[in-house]
């Protein structure tokens, strides 16, 4: 049978991956990723650590993680010494007096221990269940919380219009959390960032400011931020003016700002910052524009495939040119919604823009227009 650690080299070295390479993608150190290798489990400081990094570098290569921890169980099994006695097969001499003295000292020791268990055990196990919190599910509010969580706990970020959920699993030695991308282990103290959509960026900063090792009764105090960089969804983009209708897209679009060639996607007193995210079913070519400084500018273009995925802020409006109109499902996101937007049918080359629009009424309505 192939062991833990030449399972774990082999499918690294059959992916092509280096250590330092491994070691950026999990934020795992690389005395770590070789002690696992090399099956050198001393070099960590506890257990728990020891199997969150081995859980954690088993999903990054895709092995199966129970089947890592069974590797790991018997090879500690293996490694435990066997007393000599228990490899002798001698029958026992010690006289049938010795054996009844034996047998009454063990029948004094089962009396006294009950008596023990019943005047001590009992009562702190019963003030232990007293401890125990039920199961919490929190909601961020804003870009932070800060709170005190117990083992089985939950926190959920709403970010770009998608809520994301937080687990506390475990507090031993160390905390463990889990979260969309994986586990997570936090020492006292410690701060980690975490790209909790898997969108290539930092998103939400944990770090663990107060628990008692091996003591989960205590709970831990746990704070999460999302990184400045990142920002709510529904705040200004540069800081730049929503524009009035007359002035998106300049005079030579004017027949398009009347609504009654649009569809209307939402209306509000205000104008927000929108974003368009495009999920790709297909191949297809795809460009946009943003509408900013009175002019449409940043023209991108790109060949798409399927399971692409691309996001899209803008302030005032975007313009947005499809080879194949079923090759993309579009949804915009705009104030604290999420709104599904059809641009065509398949095979169908669209040209459209998606702007903010103020009407008649003095409300602002965010419109798809489109464009021949």
């Amino acid at each position: 049978m192939e062991s833990l650690g030449d399972k774990l080299r082999s499918v690294r070295e059959s992916k092509g991956y280096t250590f330092d390479y491994i070691g950026r993608e999990t934020n795992i150190a690389i005395r770590y990723l070789e002690a696992l290798e090399t099956e050198n489990f001393s070099v960590f400081p506890g257990e728990p650590y020891l199997l969150g990094f081995l859980r954690n570098y088993g999903e990054y290569l895709g092995l199966d993680v129970n089947e890592l921890l069974s590797l790991y169980r018997a090879l500690k099994i293996r490694e435990q010494p066997v007393p000599v006695e228990a490899l002798l097969k001698s029958p026992s001499k010690a006289p049938k007096v010795l054996l009844t003295i034996f047998l009454i000292l063990v029948g004094i020791g089962v009396v006294g221990g009950g008596v023990y268990f019943f005047m001590n055990i009992s009562w702190k196990t019963n003030a232990a269940v007293t401890e125990e919190h039920p199961a919490v599910v929190y909601t961020m509010e804003g870009n932070s919380l800060e709170r005190r969580f117990y083992k089985g706990d939950s926190i959920l970020i709403s970010m770009r219009g998608n809520q994301y959920k937080i687990d506390l699993v475990n507090l031993g030695e160390a905390v463990t959390i889990s979260a969309p991308m994986g586990s997570v282990i936090l020492d006292l103290g410690q701060e980690i960032n975490i790209d909790i959509n898997s969108d290539g960026l930092d998103d939400i900063r944990i770090s663990a400011q107060d628990f008692a090792r091996d003591d989960p009764s205590v709970g831990v105090l746990l704070r999460f931020d999302i990184n400045s960089d990142i920002g709510p969804v529904n705040e200004s983009i540069d800081n730049e003016t929503i524009l009035p209708a007359a002035d998106v897209g300049g005079a030579q679009n004017d027949a398009v700002n009347n609504l009654s060639n649009a569809r209307i996607i939402y209306r509000s007193d205000t104008p927000y910052p929108f974003i368009i995210q495009a999920s790709f079913q297909g191949y297809c070519m795809f460009r946009w524009e943003i509408y900013r400084e009175l002019r449409w500018q940043d023209r991108k273009e790109q060949y798409f495939v399927r399971t692409n995925e691309l996001e899209i802020q803008a302030q005032n409006g975007v313009r947005i040119w499809v080879s194949n109109a079923m090759a993309v499902k579009l949804q915009v996101i705009v104030g604290v919604e999420t709104i599904p937007l059809e641009i065509g049918g398949a095979g169908e080359v669209v040209v459209a823009d998606i702007r903010w629009v103020q009407g008649d009424d003095k409300k602002y309505y965010l419109a798809r227009f489109g464009i021949d």
